[in-house]
């Protein structure tokens, strides 16, 4: 199996009213987390890479419609978990994520991989960022509420 590429993007799933999907990993039950995933190649585009892994990990399709991948513009670089290095070439120790954000209606339609994932939950923002085992992800559900379009009356 190759290695995989040290960046990837985080995709935060939330409703209009800030309610936000996690799903728990089956590889680590008990770490829940928004989507993310590397890019297969070095020249995939980021946001080709966020809606292919919205759609492998959760079946949600960014039809770029009613479904819009919004690209923060953003990037993390973290030092890779100890637990999951050996996926990666020898001597790669960090990883460049590229934060994203995607609103659903609350009745979307899950369906998980179970190869990747146990369970999903939705939860308030701010709920949701408690419960997140990464930093980066707790971070960026922390900043939703900054980055969605601002809401006229």
């Amino acid at each position: 199996m190759p290695y995989k590429i040290p960046e990837s993007v985080l995709v935060v799933i939330h409703t209009a009213d800030l309610q936000v999907l996690l799903i728990e990993r089956a590889d680590k039950p008990g770490y829940w987390q928004s989507v993310t995933g590397s890019l297969d190649a070095v020249d995939e585009p980021l946001l080709e890479t966020a809606a292919r892994e919205l759609f492998e990990e959760t079946g949600i399709v960014a039809d770029g419609e009613r479904i819009v991948l919004r690209d923060w513009h953003l990037s993390n670089i973290y030092t890779i978990y100890p637990v999951w290095r050996h996926r990666y070439a020898p001597g790669v120790t960090e990883n460049t994520e590229h934060v994203f954000s995607v609103e659903v209606p609350r009745d979307i339609a899950i369906t998980l991989s179970p190869r990747e994932h146990l369970n999903h939950a939705w939860m308030p923002h701010l709920e949701a960022a408690d419960k997140c085992f990464s930093f980066s992800n707790a971070e960026a559900i922390l900043q939703l509420p900054q980055q969605l379009p601002k809401q006229f009356s």
